[in-house]
């Protein structure tokens, strides 16, 4: 039997992933792409699985924003496949490179009514930047190849493979389902004659050398568009850099990207991953007030920021002010409003480049006026912090979270009103130490982000940050953290409400319907999963609960609070 599955279609899928230093595949398993799964294990390639597709795809999304690598998951055909949607639409948003494999039914079965088989390409076709199915064992690792690079080129993005079950089992196998075995006498002979001209096509040249795509590597050259930048810079009076989550796709350039950004001395508003820029002291990065900076600027240079909804659709902007932007994506450049200068560049990049050409100009008065704003701010919510409220106040409880996130620590973001929250008082800790789902502001993305980041960082702790609604989507992966040994603290946020929802409704249509929730205790659900289960009934209880949490976290829990 080991001879018969020594060789197959799965281990080819392997043999390109182990090339391209994959260290995890994460999946939902199904007969459509076992071999795949045990191609994968049988070269080292760490098998994660899962308990609903969707988390797969987060966690390949958190290894290529977390580590040089790409992102790997594998889902099986059908509802597999529809599983993930919303979760690969979100990788694409997010401008991340991912490849996801595909099962699909056998090539001679498309259809015909076979289990599970739809139409994968033009379900997908929409929310990816490459979308394909391959028809024979031979072109399994080079279309491989191009995929991957397909992903990391241009603007990053997600490839679907479809892969359909007759080219990942070995042919012998095959050729038993086709009833092409030497004593099968059940078919009539033109029809045993097709399948055997379908399987000798699939397996023809399955042996053949094959070719590695060239690799496409990031524009390194300074920009033209430096001097006259550097010219703007000096004249303005009033300048705002805005970095986004694009600038940080690169891992190895947030150092100098940080470099950058201190010595350029520009006044700094950062959002998505560009948060864990915050982790740097002394850069002159602002947190509060980002509107009125805005509407008051003479400069805006846009880093990876489109005019999207953030920015009400550009109009947060002073229309009077000039508008540099630099982004990856041409139709992100030119978004709702025009740039004076639009640049077609990595972000990163180019402000490293400018910082090094730039003399700096100290904007001492524009940035005196919104650190004053940055302080009022930072006082008023210390003020909130000490409010009475029904339960726990929740800025206390982000507050208390500063003082337990170390060096290193990763946080993720999955929620609504207590993250918007989190969002504006946690102090990220490290470059790679904010995740959130990016524009499509999708629910669920907590528990496959948590998995991704402490695998790609084992020595850090993972805090998953919560509201009570998000949490319904990763509660049963508490059965993967325990199973695969992956310690997460989970920080819930629970008011038993939707209530970034229900404030708005409940004001202009009067009615709560939909909008409540019980006030479930998660921690007994988590501790019946495995996990440790803790709750903070007071405030007093707040510092010594963290605490608890995180010693549990680092003796290998995965934790609930």
């Amino acid at each position: 039997m080991t001879s018969q599955v020594k060789k197959h279609g799965g281990n080819l899928v392997a043999e390109v992933l182990h090339r391209h230093s994959v260290q995890w595949i994460f999946t939902l398993c199904g007969g459509h792409i076992a071999p795949i799964l045990t191609g994968c294990n049988e070269v080292g390639i760490r098998v994660v699985d899962v308990r609903h597709e969707a988390t797969a795809v987060f966690a390949a999304d958190a290894i290529s924003r977390l580590s040089n690598g790409i992102g790997i998951a594998a889902v099986t055909a059908g509802p597999g496949l529809t599983n993930a949607i919303t979760a690969i639409k979100n990788v694409q948003m997010a401008q991340i490179p991912l490849l996801l494999l595909g099962g699909a039914t056998a090539t001679v079965l498309k259809g015909r009514g076979s289990l599970q088989d739809i139409d994968h390409l033009t379900l997908v076709e929409s929310i990816t930047k490459l979308a394909v199915s391959i028809k024979r064992v031979r072109d399994i690792q080079t279309t491989l190849d191009g995929a991957i690079v397909s992903a990391r080129s241009g603007v990053p993005g997600p490839v679907y493979v479809e892969l359909p079950v007759d080219l990942l089992y070995p042919e012998s196998l095959v050729r038993e389902w086709y009833g092409l075995k030497s004593d099968s006498r059940s078919m009539p002979w033109w029809l045993t004659r097709y399948m055997n001209w379908n399987v000798n096509r699939i397996f023809k040249d399955k042996d053949r050398a094959f070719s590695l795509p060239a690799q496409v590597n990031p524009n390194n050259s300074s920009s033209l568009h430096i001097d006259r930048i550097s010219k703007d810079l000096n004249s303005a009076k009033k300048p705002v850099l805005l970095i986004g989550s694009q600038a940080m796709l690169s891992p190895h350039q947030s150092i100098p990207l940080a470099e950058a950004v201190k010595r350029l001395n520009i006044p700094t508003y950062v959002s998505g991953m560009a948060r864990g820029l915050l982790s740097v002291s002394g850069l002159p990065i602002y947190r509060h007030a980002r509107k009125k900076a805005l509407r008051e600027a003479d400069l805006v240079i846009l880093a990876g920021v489109p005019c999207d909804f953030r920015l009400d659709y550009g109009r947060h902007i002073n229309h009077k002010a000039n508008i540099i932007s630099i982004n990856l994506s041409r139709q992100d450049l030119y978004m709702n409003r025009k740039p004076t200068r639009g640049i077609l560049e990595y972000p990163e990049m180019f402000l490293i480049s400018l910082s090094q050409e730039y003399k700096q100009n100290n904007w001492k008065n524009w940035q005196r006026i919104l650190m004053d704003r940055e302080q009022q701010r930072n006082d008023e919510i210390s003020r909130q912090a000490e409010e009475k409220t029904e339960f726990i106040n929740p800025l206390k409880i982000c507050i208390a979270l500063n003082q337990h996130i170390q060096k290193g620590d990763k946080i993720v973001a999955d929620g609504g009103d207590f993250v918007a929250t989190a969002s504006y008082i946690i102090k990220p800790s490290s470059f790679s130490g904010w995740l959130d789902p990016g524009i499509f502001g999708t629910l669920g993305v907590g528990a496959g982000f948590a998995i991704g980041a402490q695998l790609t960082h084992p020595d850090s702790v993972v805090w998953a940050i919560y509201g009570d609604g998000a949490f319904g989507y990763s509660l049963m992966e508490f059965d993967t953290f325990v199973r695969h040994k992956i310690p997460v603290i989970a920080v819930i946020g629970n008011d038993a409400c939707w209530s970034q929802i229900f404030r708005d409704q409940i004001e202009i249509l009067k009615d709560p319907v939909g909008t409540k929730l019980g006030r479930t205790q998660y921690h007994q659900a988590v501790e019946t999963l495995g996990g440790v289960g803790l709750i903070i009934e007071n405030e007093d209880k707040i510092e010594s609960v963290l605490s608890k949490a995180r010693k549990s976290a680092e003796a290998g829990n995965a934790v609930a609070v």
